[in-house]
């Protein structure tokens, strides 16, 4: 399944178990970046079959934003996913990631209001997600979408030493839901 998306050549749609070793490579051009950022693949056991954690174990989605493109570096160019959590009002955010020469072209907007039209379909009122306290970009990109900082932080005790500030959003209904 493919969602229309307004870019010449890049695809949205429904991630694929064998999509795991494109977003690696994606995630581990992303966090080289970062110092002390390394991608170490145990660390993601869920890239082994992606589709299948996401939307089957987690009950949720999974999308990817695939560049078809023969030769391109980086045949996954994005992907973000979306889980129900314990609270069944609560959804979380996961694999929020855009590789660099598409940022700033709305495309992170268009794969987010995806995810959160999932949630209101599966009656959110809230989004959640966690997000390295090196990844700026990323923060300022929530706050712009209306997430908010949460108090506190959390470690993730993983190769990267990493660290997690949490952010919330408050889900409104969209018209007729």
């Amino acid at each position: 399944m493919t969602l229309s998306i307004d870019h010449p050549f890049l695809n949205l749609r429904l991630a694929r178990n064998e999509d795991g070793d494109g977003m690696g490579r994606l995630i581990a051009r992303i966090f080289s970046d970062y110092e002390n950022c390394p991608f170490l693949p145990h660390e993601f056991p869920e890239l082994e079959a992606p589709a299948d954690h996401y939307r089957g174990k987690k009950k949720g989605e999974l999308w990817i934003l695939e560049d078809p493109r023969a030769g391109s570096a980086f045949p996954v160019a994005g992907s973000l996913a979306i889980t129900p959590t314990y609270h069944p009002a609560r959804f979380e955010l996961f694999k929020i990631y855009l590789a660099h020469e598409f940022r700033g072209s709305g495309l992170s907007q268009v794969m987010l209001n995806n995810a959160l039209d999932f949630a209101r379909a599966h009656h959110a009122s809230e989004i959640m997600l966690w997000t390295d306290t090196r990844f700026h970009a990323g923060h300022r990109f929530y706050e712009k979408a209306g997430f908010v900082r949460v108090a506190g932080i959390r470690q993730l005790h993983d190769a990267a030493e990493t660290f997690e500030f949490g952010y919330r959003l408050a889900l409104t209904p969209t018209k007729g839901s």
